[in-house]
């Protein structure tokens, strides 16, 4: 790893890792470079001129991924203190908010511009929906949580900015949930479950069932999460008395969920609602850098 000392340490304080984070950071900087250099700011911007420019949203939503930026910026040659950060991940802010002022070289500004604000108003988007949902099911005891249909390359940093719009994160990799295929495989749900604990005990463990017979064969199985995969509100609600005989069990709604629909599905006992949506669908929030100096 090659990151200023005080970058890492501001990723690891916001749960990333700086080497996975400066992978992807380099990654993005070199498709830009690939084809060759920045001709543009080369012609336009004379050697050694400074400028400052601030990281405006152009729209209000939620804020994430200040500290990738910061990754960018260091990448692209520029130090950590020309950067004054104005506001936190995880902020709710308006149009016109200026969130970041860079006061730096004027090439380098111009050439990590288009990378930082790619990552800053992707992950800005997902920050901004995760809102929406916790903000439809506050006051229901339900919790969204994320999947595994993030963007290849980018999960941990999708999976903060879950985070910073207050949602929980869910299976950052293959942790066991057995699955309509795994139960083919195995012959059954009882069955499969029962593979799964020999060859991992004490792994927490999730089960998908897509009916309620279903679900009655994991509640008797011992399954301790289960997940109700495209369920009706009645079909949910059947199953959440089900599961209320076994106090330990959690559910979890998954499959087809939209933001409209969500304090109806967490008003019928679930635990958690599953959305995919979050990081495989979710608009980038608009932000844009302008030179103010």
């Amino acid at each position: 790893m090659t990151l200023n000392a005080t970058v890492a340490g501001r990723l690891r304080a916001a749960g990333l890792d700086p080497d996975d984070t400066e992978r992807a950071v380099r990654g993005a900087l070199d498709e830009d470079l690939r084809y060759g250099p920045d001709l543009t700011s080369a012609a336009t911007a004379a050697p050694g001129t400074r400028a400052v420019a601030g990281v405006v949203a152009r729209q209000p939503g939620v804020l994430a991924g200040l500290p990738v930026v910061l990754a960018v910026l260091d990448a692209a040659g520029i130090a950590p203190q020309a950067a004054e950060l104005l506001r936190a991940d995880g902020d709710r802010i308006g149009a016109g908010t200026e969130v970041l002022r860079l006061r730096a070289p004027l090439r380098e500004i111009l050439g990590a511009e288009r990378t930082l604000l790619n990552f800053l108003t992707h992950l800005s988007g997902i920050a901004t929906a995760t809102r929406a949902w916790v903000d439809a099911l506050s006051g229901t005891g339900c919790a969204v949580r994320d999947t595994r249909k993030t963007t290849p390359g980018l999960r941990q940093l999708e999976k903060y900015a879950v985070r910073c719009g207050g949602g929980q994160n869910h299976r950052m990799g293959l942790a066991a949930l057995i699955k309509d295929n795994h139960v083919a495989a195995a012959g059954g749900i009882a069955a499969a479950i029962r593979a799964v604990r020999a060859a991992a005990p004490g792994l927490p463990l999730e089960v998908e069932c897509d009916s309620l017979a279903q679900v009655g064969e994991a509640l008797e199985a011992g399954a301790g999460l289960i997940l109700l995969d495209n369920m009706g509100l009645a079909d949910l609600r059947a199953a959440a008395t089900m599961a209320g005989r076994y106090p330990s069990v959690r559910l979890e709604a998954s499959g087809g969920l939209r933001l409209e629909g969500a304090r109806a599905v967490a008003q019928t006992g679930v635990d958690f609602v599953a959305v995919g949506a979050l990081t495989h669908s979710s608009a980038a929030l608009d932000l844009g850098l302008d030179l103010l100096a």
